[in-house]
């Protein structure tokens, strides 16, 4: 690893930060690596986002002639390139499960079509969902964008903790409601407010101007663990996993889920929905809106583990004994600690999958500070950028960078997966931030184009001629009910879309935390 090191081993940078096979940046040349200018006519046809996600993943770029869309095009109205951003991630990952299909089917790669209508569904799926017809409330009071006094400020309050250091960090009384937090910024300037939550642990950023800082949309390193204990298990490999059928190409395999809100959760829940056992992992010790489980815990399991109790450590390191794949949602450093680095997971387990995801990229000043989407938003211009005509900060149709991120982790760990059983064995280790897949959407992602432009504005980007039939959305056509232990749930169907993928979750989510600590 080009800036850590592991212990007793070597890390070989593979095809990382966005960059084809052939070293090509995204974003700069035909897809798959062709001369610039000699792209042929079936390169011309394939969607230019998904041919860059699918370089900076390590695809084999000969895929992408087996991807295209259909669908309402008239979904996630916005200024910048969202529903490119949205269709690219999910196509991206149903290709993966595709490719990993074919791998222990034994048969062909399938046929990627994705259905736009259920790709703009699912990337609000928090919107979308109600329990025994009750809405929940995906912003609390304290959460949103407000007025300092030299511009605005987005704060996240959501969890009690943060409401009340966020209070705090203001001088504000335990129980100070918004119309007093609001009094109190309007008197402070943005960039003070932002540091003075920073240092109390609190979530406020300033609203800045587009940020021309570029990070990696994928960081992705083959690892070598030479020496002690490790060394007969990186000789081995990963474990075989055996034939599987062509809806659940993951099935086996066991993913330790240590992630929370949204981008992690969305990537856990998308490998469950193609049959992996994924066994989420919070501490006791730190609260969950049952809501937010409720729509992204489907096809898993979740318990609870205090990493600090011995007896409890215990049951953890006998499940990552055998355990596929580790994805860990939390800033990087928080849980290196508890043994649960990189580097320490490697040098116990070499041949693991782990994937890792923060708010604003491994390098930096930033780097370990809390975030969420919204905040990112902020920080990086996207809010600037989508004002409105009053100057007030706006937002994206969705949270974009959690739902495209996710997908984008659930695409990379099945690739890893197949990489290891084809190419080569060893560990993977894969690093995603909201930051980078904000910088391919300001930077990296061909803008819109009007609609009256051309008679086939979308023609020259999809491989079906007739992928784009007009037709208005409706989002009910993505939503189902199902009954689970938090009651009647209507929620968002997955969108992965190849021949033969799995049409909804094998089942609703438990009652967070509650599940033992085993492999199925």
């Amino acid at each position: 690893m080009t800036d850590r090191p592991l212990p007793e081993g070597s890390v070989r940078p593979a095809s990382a930060g966005g960059e084809s096979a052939g070293g090509e940046p995204a974003g700069g040349g035909p897809a798959g690596g062709a001369p610039a200018g000699g792209a042929t006519a079936d390169r011309a046809t394939v969607d230019r986002a998904t041919a860059d996600a699918w370089a900076a993943l390590g695809g084999p770029p000969d895929l992408l002639e087996r991807v295209s869309f259909h669908g309402p095009q008239d979904v996630l109205p916005s200024g910048l390139p969202v529903r490119r951003l949205a269709r690219a991630t999910v196509a991206a990952c149903s290709l993966a499960a595709a490719e990993l299909a074919a791998l222990r089917s034994g048969g062909p790669v399938p046929a990627v079509r994705v259905d736009e209508g259920a790709v703009a569904t699912a990337f609000v799926s928090e919107r979308h969902l109600t329990v025994d017809g009750r809405t929940p409330v995906n912003f609390a009071p304290h959460s949103g964008f407000w007025r300092t006094a030299d511009g605005w400020v987005r704060t996240h309050a959501n969890y009690p903790h943060h409401r009340a250091r966020l209070l705090a960090a203001l001088d504000l009384a335990a129980d100070a409601g918004p119309e007093q937090l609001a009094e109190m910024l309007r008197t402070l300037p943005a960039e003070q407010v932002q540091e003075r939550a920073y240092a109390a642990g609190a979530l406020a950023v300033a609203v800045a101007p587009v940020s021309t800082a570029m990070h990696p949309l994928v960081e992705k390193w083959e690892v070598d663990v030479v020496g002690g204990e490790a060394e007969g298990a990186a000789a081995a490999g990963a474990r075989p996993l055996g034939a599987a059928p062509v809806d659940r190409p993951a099935a086996g395999v066991r993913v330790l889920d240590l992630t929370r809100v949204i981008a992690g959760p969305v990537a856990t829940r998308t490998l469950a929905l193609l049959g992996a056992d994924v066994l989420r992992i919070d501490s006791p010790r730190l609260p969950e809106a049952e809501d937010a489980h409720a729509d992204t815990g489907f096809g898993k399991r979740s318990t609870r583990l205090d990493l600090a109790e011995p007896a409890e450590r215990a049951v953890f390191e006998e499940l990552l004994a055998t355990a596929d794949v580790v994805v860990s949602g939390y800033r990087p450093g928080a849980l290196d600690a508890h043994g649960l680095a990189p580097d320490a997971l490697f040098a116990r387990r070499p041949d693991l999958v782990v994937a890792q995801i923060c708010a604003w990229g491994w390098r930096g000043p930033w780097a370990w500070r809390r975030g969420f989407d919204s905040l990112v938003q902020a920080g990086v211009g996207i809010a600037g950028h989508e004002a409105g005509p009053d100057g007030r900060p706006g937002v994206l149709p969705a949270q974009a960078l959690d739902h495209g991120t996710g997908y984008l982790i659930a695409a990379a760990v099945l690739r890893a997966l197949t990489d290891q059983r084809t190419r080569r064995p060893g560990g993977r280790h894969l690093r995603f931030a909201l930051a980078g897949t904000a910088s391919w959407l300001l930077h990296g992602i061909e803008p819109e184009k009007p609609a009256q432009a051309s008679p086939e504005p979308h023609a020259p980007e999809v491989h079906a001629p007739e992928a784009h039939a007009a037709e208005a959305y409706d989002p009910s056509r993505w939503l189902v009910e199902t009954d689970s232990a938090y009651g009647r749930l209507r929620h968002a169907l997955p969108p992965i879309g190849y021949e033969g993928a799995p049409t909804d979750w094998s089942r609703p989510p438990g009652r967070w935390g509650t599940d033992a600590p085993v492999w199925l």
